[in-house]
């Protein structure tokens, strides 16, 4: 069984791993948005900008089995290695909750075809997960519900918004950056050599 490691890229320990042969087989990142830096008219029309069969609204607990079905159906796609896989949801995690609240992409037939699932803290909300059904990817929903979530999140009080995710993701690197979010933080998943 081969030895693996998360570690930030600019520490130390990743720098001494990497001399002793140690390889990289993934690369992901953390990004930031403050309050003080949301350009809300943007995320606005970003939030309303996707297709015209799609509304997008905050999902609640009646919306499980929908969370459910299009989690099983996209479990696959998610890139990178440990730091970025995604557990499945059970019906406990697909359930939003005042401290875990969701945003969804409904087609005009109530198709549940993207959403975001944020965790909130002391004025802080972390992405836990956004995702696009196959056949509605690169058409903006990546963007417009986590456009939808900050907004919202902001009228809560929200200050900070951290995102993250598999460097080899470039929908989720560019859904992040024209929502304004900064990457901040670069980490390394590290695996030993062999012996």
């Amino acid at each position: 069984m081969q030895t693996t490691v998360v570690l930030r890229q600019d520490s130390p320990e990743a720098a001494a791993l990497l001399v002793e042969g140690w390889t990289v087989e993934a690369r992901s990142f953390g990004a930031l948005l403050e309050a003080d830096h949301v350009d809300r008219a943007r995320l606005r029309a970003l939030a309303v900008a996707g297709p015209s069969d799609v509304t997008i609204r905050e999902l609640c607990p009646d919306d499980v089995d929908d969370v459910l079905a299009l989690d099983s159906m996209t479990a696959a796609d998610y890139p990178g290695s440990v730091a970025t896989r995604h557990e499945p949801f059970d019906r406990s995690s697909a359930t939003p909750w005042p401290t875990r609240r969701a945003w969804g992409a409904r087609t005009s037939t109530e198709r549940l075809v993207a959403l975001t699932f944020v965790d909130l803290g002391e004025r802080v909300a972390e992405t836990d997960v956004t995702v696009v059904h196959p056949d509605h990817r690169g058409r903006g929903l990546a963007a417009a519900v986590k456009s939808a979530s900050v907004l919202a999140l902001l009228d809560a009080g929200v200050v900070r918004f951290r995102t993250g995710g598999s460097a080899d993701n470039p929908a989720i690197i560019a859904a992040n950056a024209t929502l304004g979010y900064v990457v901040d933080e670069t980490w390394l998943t590290l695996v030993a050599p062999t012996p």
